[in-house]
């Protein structure tokens, strides 16, 4: 086997090895890392409304605390040193999830349509 087909093969199997996210393949790394950006980002918007870090915590079980936590102090340093006020939340929890029950209703009815 020459250098040539040695390469172009390594290359038609590194090609079809960055395709595995398109096939549905589990990434456990990337699932890993989602999930710790979600929890920051929970974090920071827990923070950003004035929620206490115990707050956030109770109101997010699954996510991870620490992650949470690292986003919370983020925001918190962010708005101080940016002199940023508390924005408190307009919906209450029964209306947010109203809303999300509307939202996932009508996606549902649009996915059904498609298909």
């Amino acid at each position: 086997m020459s250098l040539s087909n040695s390469l172009g093969i390594s290359l038609l199997i590194l090609t079809s090895l960055t395709a595995c996210d398109r096939l549905g393949l589990p990434d456990p790394a990337r699932d890993a890392a989602v999930r710790e950006s979600d929890a920051r980002a929970t974090g920071s918007a827990c923070r950003h409304a004035g929620r206490a870090i115990e707050d956030c915590y109770a109101l997010n079980p699954d996510a991870s605390r620490a992650a949470v936590y690292a986003g919370w102090k983020d925001m918190n340093d962010y708005m101080r040193e940016n002199k940023i006020d508390v924005v408190k939340p307009e919906l209450t929890k029964s209306e947010a999830s109203a809303k999300g029950e509307e939202t996932h209703a009508s996606a549902s009815a649009s996915a059904k349509a498609e298909k």
